[in-house]
């Protein structure tokens, strides 16, 4: 009973600060838009995820939810959303890999109408290996920038099978989730797992994308010395010129106190790396896959391995040096934090419940290709975010609007 007091308290929490979200879901309750659809999800199943879950079942919609992460699953909040909320939800913290893929197999076992992916298992999955169920599919939404880059590859290849909306790719959801939001819970699950002082570190930010700005700007308000790795030259250069030093990753991890990795790609911190890494650097992901530290070369490379906290393990080199890795490398935020701040994950989910109304009602008229959020849909969500916080701002009057959309005019 207690763990079940504990997730409703998480998720009343999360609820009395998500009012963008609540403002939709209120509609939602009234006009129904998703009534008699199946949405098969997976999330992060936490509090704020719970909200948005509860949000599309209030609208009509049969929700099943299962994690998109092994490790991200908030135990106290899948069972209140099971036994407070009667959802049908397949997740639970440490799943093996097995037990990972058996839980998004339930969720498809529905034969869901439409898909809420983050990462694109769900979505890999129905075009490999049940690929039957393809044909009940009408749409999808995709929340992060790792599944965008795999549904785009697919697309591309001509094999995507419905229309994907891609909601990481929306002003409203990557220019505060990725960047503040990552920004802030990597640092929460940093606290949690070591208990360690950010200030006077040299942290290594591998990956100057949004999630990676949001985590450089962090560390160096929290006062530590950031190094930056890029592979893209714009953004080395965005990085210096934002103040922080930038190299390669060869180097960097000969002064590293800790290496963070975001860039959604694979074998960041590779074998060479650790063949040369400062002792005690501690390692870290908030990137979506566990494969952006090569742990397969951390375990060969290892004399022994121990776990010397609840979120940190030890690894010993054969020449005495010692790494640690936070989280199994798995998204240190959602592993050993709670995630993004509510009032963050507000407008990402209030944009996934507008896309998915957006499927629900055009679907028919949308090409098998991942599709943009809707303009006019970020701007709604910007005015009800500004609505909930007191802000007002601006307008254009009737002359300026003719001055910015002519040219004969110039001075």
């Amino acid at each position: 009973m207690s763990e079940l007091e504990k997730g409703m308290r998480r998720l009343k929490w999360a609820e009395a600060h998500m009012p963008v979200l609540n403002e939709i879901r209120e509609r939602f309750r009234k006009e129904r838009p998703l009534k008699g659809l199946k949405i098969g999800m997976a999330l992060h199943t936490e509090a704020k995820t719970g909200i948005l879950a509860v949000t599309l079942a209030e609208a009509g919609a049969k929700v099943r939810l299962a994690s998109c992460n092994p490790l991200s699953t908030d135990d106290s909040v899948a069972l209140a959303l099971r036994e407070g909320y009667g959802l049908e939800v397949y997740a639970k913290k440490g799943e093996t890999q097995e037990e990972y893929y058996e839980h998004l197999n339930s969720v498809l076992d529905m034969s869901p109408d439409l898909i809420i992916d983050d990462g694109a298992d769900l979505i890999a999955i129905l075009h490999t290996t049940r690929t039957d169920l393809l044909k009940n599919v009408r749409g999808a939404n995709e929340e992060t920038t790792t599944g965008v880059v795999r549904l785009r590859a697919l697309a591309a290849d001509g094999k995507l099978k419905f229309p994907v909306i891609a909601v990481n790719d929306a002003k409203m959801k990557f220019l505060f989730d990725n960047r503040y939001g990552t920004g802030q819970s990597a640092f929460d699950g940093w606290m949690n797992a070591t208990n360690l002082l950010v200030a006077g570190k040299r942290i290594v930010v591998a990956g100057y994308g949004w999630c990676g700005k949001g985590i450089a700007m962090r560390a160096k308000g929290l006062g530590a010395n950031v190094i930056v790795t890029e592979v893209d030259p714009v953004r080395a250069i965005e990085a210096r010129l934002d103040g922080f030093e930038v190299m390669r990753m060869i180097d960097a991890v000969k002064i590293a106190d800790a290496v963070l990795t975001v860039t959604g790609c694979k074998a960041i911190v590779s074998e060479d790396h650790l063949k040369v890494m400062k002792d005690g650097c501690l390692l870290g992901n908030a990137g979506h896959f566990d494969n952006e530290i090569d742990k397969k070369a951390l375990d060969s490379l290892s004399v022994s391995k121990e776990k010397v906290r609840e979120f940190v393990d030890e690894y010993k080199f054969k020449d005495g040096r010692k790494v640690y890795l936070i989280a199994d490398g798995r998204l240190m935020n959602l592993a050993a934090g709670q995630g993004h701040p509510a009032e963050i994950m507000d407008t990402s989910f209030a944009t996934q419940a507008l896309a998915i109304e957006h499927l629900a009602k055009n679907w028919k008229k949308m090409k098998c290709e991942v599709h943009t959020v809707p303009e006019e849909m970020d701007a709604e969500i910007a005015r009800i975010k500004l609505r909930t916080m007191n802000v007002t701002i601006d307008e254009l009057s009737e002359e300026q609007k003719r001055y910015i959309s002519g040219w004969e005019e110039g001075t």
